[in-house]
């Protein structure tokens, strides 16, 4: 998973120069020793590749992968990883005295489309798992990150540009669970001194196949189009939304998690990268796939799209602690081509050739 796009990120000069730009907020605990790190939801889109990450920079004993599902070879290979239910507040309560955990990272949650589809459940995973960390994290005095979304807008808030203070009245269970998320933690952070962080992330692409996500047609796209060179997509061809490469997305997280708390205004923040439509995305893909065919059959998730944010200001992100994105469209492009085709399309093709 992003096999490519992570090797290329760290080893780059330019990112490695940021990197060291970083260093001297990365060890920030009063020892100076590197955190101890606790990822929830590990084997999601995000959690393997922000293991990763942090292992590069805090040591591979001290970055612990937690989910409920049965890891690969690779990643038990990879580094720490254990079982962690969410809904048990004690096992939590265990694992955070046993591993001696300083940070917390949460990505354990129903995406949007996928909660629309079972809401009881979204509500156990999105709502409960939420208070259980919060508290645990106020009970150890950890460093809680919570990632939200562009899901936590609906369609009273302004959409072009969508600013970091407006009204949020989204319209998915998704959606109400990341407002809940983002105002549980600044209750905690004002009531208690929690050190809560959170930031707004747009859709997030990367070669990792979709999960569930309405933006994920941006995903889905590379791998049918590369495969069979069509696609249906299940929005209308207009519709604009706020994006963001993987490779940002985790530097973003990772700069934020390090920033000084005097330099934060506020406990969550929008960031985002670029905005465009499923045809902007296929204009860009004709460089590599002239002949492709591209449909549109909008479907329920139209509805959802239709209440986010189109233009996302992070402004404020920007000025607190010098976010800045490095990837637009077509550099996007250019990397999930060739991503795509290296970890999933000639894998397959030698699979097949191998058979023979």
């Amino acid at each position: 998973m992003f096999r490519r796009s992570l090797t290329t990120f760290l080893r780059s000069s330019k990112s490695l120069n940021d990197f060291e730009s970083i260093q001297r907020f990365a060890h920030s605990l009063p020892t100076g020793k590197p955190p101890k790190i606790l990822i929830t939801g590990g084997l999601g889109q995000l959690g393997t590749e922000c293991a990763k990450l942090l292992r590069s920079q805090y040591g591979r004993e001290n970055v612990i992968l937690s989910d409920i599902i049965k890891p690969s070879q690779e990643i038990v290979d990879s580094g720490p990883y254990i079982f962690a239910d969410i809904l048990d507040f004690k096992g939590l309560q265990k694992i955070v005295v046993d591993h001696r955990v300083d940070w917390l990272i949460h990505f354990s949650a129903l995406l949007s489309a996928i909660g629309e589809q079972n809401v009881p459940l979204a509500v156990r995973v999105n709502i409960e798992g939420v208070h259980n960390v919060i508290e645990l994290a106020k009970q150890y005095n950890l460093r809680i990150f919570v990632p939200s979304t562009i899901g936590a807008f609906g369609p009273d808030s302004p959409r072009r540009p969508t600013p970091n203070v407006t009204v949020q009245r989204p319209r998915t269970i998704y959606g109400v669970s990341k407002v809940h998320a983002e105002l549980m933690g600044e209750y905690y952070h004002h009531k208690f001194g929690l050190d809560f962080r959170c930031l707004r992330f747009p859709g997030v692409i990367s070669s990792d196949p979709p999960g569930g996500g309405t933006t994920d047609y941006a995903v889905a796209i590379f791998h049918n189009v590369l495969r069979n060179g069509k696609y249906t997509c299940y929005l209308r061809p207009d519709t604009l939304l706020p994006m963001m490469y993987i490779e940002d997305c985790l530097r973003a997280l990772l700069e934020f998690m390090c920033a000084p708390a005097e330099s934060l205004k506020r406990r969550v923040y929008n960031v985002t990268a670029m905005s465009f439509t499923p045809e902007d995305l296929v204009e860009k893909l004709r460089k590599y796939v002239p002949e492709l065919h591209v449909t549109y059959n909008p479907d329920s998730r139209q509805l959802i799209a239709d209440s986010w944010p189109q233009i996302f200001d992070d402004s404020e992100a920007r000025a607190d602690w010098n976010w800045n994105h490095k990837y637009d469209l077509e550099k996007l492009v250019d990397l999930m081509v060739k991503d795509v085709q290296e970890n999933y399309i000639n894998p397959e093709k030698n699979r097949i050739i191998a058979k023979a």
